[in-house]
């Protein structure tokens, strides 16, 4: 599959899911200023995730235009549990090398599964994607969407309700719909 391929699917999946469903209010800012980035790693060890990573996070720190990077993983960490270990990798790379207050992880997976929860809670499809994916997020724009959105800390519930109310198979679908 072409990376064109790869980030469309993942375009769609950000459109379709993430922003009209509203599990992220404040998505839809960013992919209309055009101001995402996406990155294709096809070839993912640990070591590439993290020097990607450090590519990335070095980029946004050199170009405001960019809001956010998906580093997207289509070929490797398929298994939820090897993703676990590269997202702590990951978020450990972040804090030793000074980046805590500054960047943030949010993790995407085909697998994802909350603690807790069994495999096939509708609920996981908050946070399941086409493919494995790190989200870097600027910490300073969250902080300053999050300042001007009623009750935040809400987002997280208000989602999970919305999916275990419109069931299994129809977050199955919608996902499915989204690598056409």
């Amino acid at each position: 599959m072409t990376n064109k391929k790869i980030i469309d699917h993942t375009i769609k999946w950000i459109k379709n899911i993430v922003i009209d469903l509203n599990f992220c209010p404040f998505a839809a800012k960013a992919l209309l200023k055009k101001s995402v980035r996406y990155m294709v790693l096809n070839e993912a060890t640990t070591k590439k995730c993290l020097e990607a990573l450090a590519i990335e996070l070095k980029l946004l720190d050199d170009n405001s235009d960019y809001e956010t990077t998906f580093i997207i993983l289509p070929n490797n960490f398929k298994t939820f549990d090897s993703y676990l270990g590269l997202i702590e990798k990951a978020e450990k790379f972040i804090s030793e090398n000074n980046y805590d207050g500054v960047y943030q992880l949010a993790s995407f997976h085909p697998n994802y599964c909350f603690a807790g929860s069994t495999n096939t809670d509708a609920a996981n499809y908050t946070n399941r994607s086409p493919y494995s994916m790190l989200h870097i997020l600027r910490e300073e724009s969250l902080t300053k969407v999050l300042k001007s959105f009623p009750h935040p800390e809400k987002i997280p519930e208000q989602n999970i309700d919305f999916t275990r109310k419109k069931g299994l198979n129809y977050m199955q679908m919608l996902r499915s719909a989204c690598m056409e």
